[in-house]
């Protein structure tokens, strides 16, 4: 009995040095020498600042810049402001959050939503029809995160865009392009532009020019 307890002590300790120490350290150290950046989130800088991930959708509303999907992740749209509770004692912020809604395509809050998506793209960015606006840019994501658009989807932004901005078509063409990933392993998923490098570069640009 004694030599079974001592077995069985004996055999928790080494598993868990293993698996609970050697192995994740390991692995940590491994994954922070070879893949820092996506081992690290994927973090994506301007001018030394973190400005969010690579990985992660975000609200983009200035004209200047490509719209994004309809995205649950609101980790970029609190303020201070907001941890103050109002005249009834309601926090606004309300934790990061993530995930899809999981409105059924009958719901009538998911139509309401989308109706008004729609109509406010159209408004600003006139000469298109409901029937050119690609489904991407009105719905989210299974995980609600994605910070991809379709190429279809940037592509119907550049006139609004360069009217915003004064960049040429030509070049915002070219960036939608450079920020274009293709189908992984070349068979899974479709292409698709993450929007939030390409707006980088549009920042890069107008910076250059003083208008930032």
């Amino acid at each position: 009995m004694k030599d079974m307890l001592k077995k069985s002590v004996l055999l928790s300790v080494v598993l868990f040095a293993l698996c609970g120490l050697i192995y994740p350290l390991a692995m940590t150290g491994i994954s922070q020498v070879l893949f820092n950046n996506k081992a690290n989130g994927s973090m994506v800088s301007l001018n030394g600042k973190e400005v969010g991930s690579g990985l992660i959708g975000q609200s983009f509303t200035d004209e200047r810049f490509f719209r994004s999907r309809v995205s649950n992740s609101n980790y970029n749209i609190y303020t201070k402001a907001d941890l103050k509770p109002d005249s009834k004692g309601n926090i606004a912020y309300t934790g990061v959050t993530s995930g899809s809604s999981n409105l059924g395509p009958s719901n009538p809050v998911l139509m309401d939503r989308v109706k008004k998506d729609m109509d406010d793209f159209l408004k600003s960015h006139p000469g298109l029809k409901a029937g050119d606006v690609p489904t991407d840019l009105l719905t989210s994501s299974a995980s609600g995160l994605d910070p991809n658009i379709s190429p279809e989807s940037a592509k119907i932004q550049v006139a609004a865009v360069a009217k915003a901005t004064n960049i040429s078509t030509t070049d915002l063409n070219n960036i939608i392009t450079k920020n274009t990933e293709g189908r992984t392993l070349g068979i899974f998923g479709e292409p698709r532009v993450n929007v939030l490098k390409a707006n980088l570069e549009i920042a890069n640009i107008l910076k250059s020019k003083g208008k930032i």
